[in-house]
């Protein structure tokens, strides 16, 4: 299993396997048609009140990080993101411009920890 995460405005390869938008809300600019997502898992994004406390600030990464982690050890669809990324190499797509602190970063680190082959992808 190979899981990557990328910015959902960057141009798709053939190496990305599934394509799953992360985030709650859609990005502006993007249309569904053309986005080249195969999935939109809106409910495993942070929850609309840890998105608006985070606001993409970097000094609040750190608390992010061990927000969202709980919030996704809560979250009954990480269970159908682990099972799909077992039989398919995925990418984590996501909008925000910060390429390392964003919540897509946390699912792939919690989901390379949880998924059941114990080693990171």
């Amino acid at each position: 299993m190979l899981v990557g995460v990328k910015r959902i405005y960057d141009k798709a390869s053939i190496t990305d396997g599934k394509r799953i938008f992360v985030d709650r809300l859609w990005p502006r600019g993007v249309k569904k048609s053309t986005a080249n997502v195969d999935m939109w898992m809106k409910d495993i994004a942070p929850s609309n009140e840890l998105r608006l406390w985070f606001d993409h600030d970097p000094k609040k990464w750190e608390g992010f990080k061990a927000k969202y982690t709980k919030e996704l050890e809560r979250n009954k669809h990480v269970d159908d993101l682990i099972n799909l990324i077992e039989k398919n190499d995925v990418t984590l797509l996501y909008a925000a411009k910060d390429t390392e602190h964003n919540n897509a970063v946390v699912l792939s680190e919690f989901i390379k920890t949880n998924a059941s082959d114990g080693e990171p992808a």
